[in-house]
């Protein structure tokens, strides 16, 4: 009987909570069985929602507005004995490239005075800029020339010499002797870090940015970077060193300085971009573009050139370092803005005379060094070789003829040797062998104080020095190989955008 009461009891239970179930609506109790569902995937998953919450932070966002630390390693004292050339070999007699002659290794000579076959080993060795060619020639962005790969075959077909190469080799040498213990250099290269100059420095002393962008450009133009190179340490601690002096307001980064003005940013960022282009660095990319941005800001509105300060009426002679370093950004496929380009070729119309074969300072003229600052822009910006008034430009260069002896204006010499290599031709072939063979027996030879080095008179020298004197002569030597020539298919799909 007392069973029977249990199992009553137990079944009324069960009818009642049959019922109560029952009597729930079935979204009640889908609600419920979804929400215990959810609880426990929440308990499974939760752990790993907190570790990626605790990995990713603000910084990694992509569209942070703050520029990316470019960071590199620490620049640490240089072994003198590591940096050391080998006695170069003897120079040749001849202004002629012998067919068998060899380049010692760039990674450790930069090639001083013989030349070697290669291609056997190009694709380990060469910088990037050459990597990213399906062969090696004439192909890649304007700075492939700089590598193993081409390098050779540039210097032999456009007139350099083993002579040639061996002052390049010392020139650069004497750069890297006048680095800064902090990575910079001075115009007043007294206080060179290894062999401190004790003459002929120069004026502007508060011109870090400007300095160390001149000083920088020579171990670019010869294919050495932060990635790579002899000078690999010196390259590396410049640019960090560069890069930290840059202003940064919004999406723009300058290098204006009170003695260099614009002057100092068209080079820094010609440095920048340049390092960038051989590279693709993606630290530098962002400072690159920075740079480009502050030349594109900083662009007269009304008359569209440069001069020293944001938004001046122009110069030509601000004008070329600032479109060649908008060139270098383009090169590097950073974003250069097609109106920025038109409004310089508004500035050049303006300062313009014979149609465009010569040009003034800040109004229509006639002056050399201004002259060859024009046409080499109007090169870049859209120009052809068969232009009339740049065949004119070019034929009155060759006949004016470069810039020599104690007086040598070196900042014409730079700009004219770019124009004549770039058009070719015979007027080329007689400029490069006069501008070549005085620039070669112009450095001070081996075994004298600031050997290396060059030192003229010319424009501009008092306050640049021999450190400006050295840097532009360098860059004039490496003129074979350091850019491709605009007149060719590969180089024409480099052209600006307009």
């Amino acid at each position: 009987m007392a069973n029977d009461n249990v199992d009553h009891e137990g079944r009324s239970r069960l009818a009642s909570r049959f019922f109560l179930f029952t009597a729930v609506p079935s979204w009640l109790v889908s609600l419920v069985v979804h929400l215990v569902f959810f609880m426990i995937l929440l308990t499974i998953f939760m752990p790993e929602v907190d570790k990626q919450r605790q990995i990713l932070t603000v910084d990694d966002a992509p569209d942070a507005e703050e520029i990316e630390e470019f960071v590199m390693e620490e620049f640490e004292p240089i072994d003198e004995q590591k940096l050391e050339f080998d006695d170069p070999l003897e120079q040749p007699e001849e202004a002629e490239i012998a067919e068998e002659a060899n380049f010692s290794d760039f990674d450790e000579e930069m090639a001083a005075t013989q030349m070697a076959d290669l291609s056997d080993f190009a694709e380990d060795t060469m910088p990037f800029s050459d990597i990213m060619t399906t062969q090696a020639g004439m192909t890649g962005n304007a700075t492939s020339g700089r590598g193993k790969a081409t390098r050779t075959q540039m210097l032999r077909e456009n007139g350099g010499t083993g002579a040639s190469e061996e002052a390049v080799v010392f020139g650069v040498k004497w750069i890297a002797d006048h680095q800064l213990k902090n990575g910079l250099w001075s115009f007043d290269h007294r206080t060179g870090a290894k062999k401190p100059g004790s003459k002929d420095w120069g004026e502007f002393a508060n011109s870090p940015r400007a300095a160390t962008a001149m000083a920088l450009l020579p171990f670019l133009g010869s294919g050495m970077t932060h990635k790579e190179g002899k000078y690999q340490k010196q390259v590396e601690a410049g640019l960090a060193g560069l890069v930290n002096l840059m202003e940064v307001r919004g999406d723009t980064g300058s290098f204006h300085e009170k003695d260099g003005n614009m002057y100092s940013h068209g080079l820094a960022t010609i440095a920048l971009c340049e390092a960038y282009a051989m590279t693709q660095d993606k630290n530098l990319m962002r400072p690159a573009q920075y740079a480009v941005n502050y030349i594109q800001a900083a662009q007269d509105p009304i008359g569209g050139g440069w001069r020293y300060q944001f938004r001046q009426r122009g110069d030509t002679s601000v004008v070329g370092w600032q479109v060649m370093g908008l060139k270098s950004g383009h090169m590097g496929y950073l974003s250069v803005r097609k109106d920025t380009i038109a409004g310089a070729v508004k500035f050049l119309d303006s300062v313009q005379t014979k149609n465009g074969a010569a040009y003034g300072y800040e109004d229509p003229g006639d002056r050399p060094p201004l002259n060859a600052v024009g046409l080499l822009c109007r090169m870049y910006t859209g120009w052809r070789k068969d232009n009339p008034a740049l065949q004119q430009g070019v034929a009155n260069l060759a006949k004016q003829g470069p810039s020599v002896g104690n007086n040598a204006n070196m900042y014409y010499n730079y700009y004219a040797t770019q124009v004549m290599r770039q058009y070719g031709g015979p007027q080329w072939e007689q400029w490069n062998t006069k501008m070549r063979d005085f620039l070669i027996k112009s450095q001070v030879p081996q075994g004298q104080a600031e050997e290396g080095s060059w030192h003229f008179n010319g424009a501009h020298t008092e306050r640049g020095g021999r450190l400006y004197n050295t840097s532009l002569s360098v860059l004039t030597l490496e003129v074979y190989y350091r850019h491709l020539p605009i007149y060719k298919s590969a180089a024409a799909e480099e052209d600006f955008p307009l």
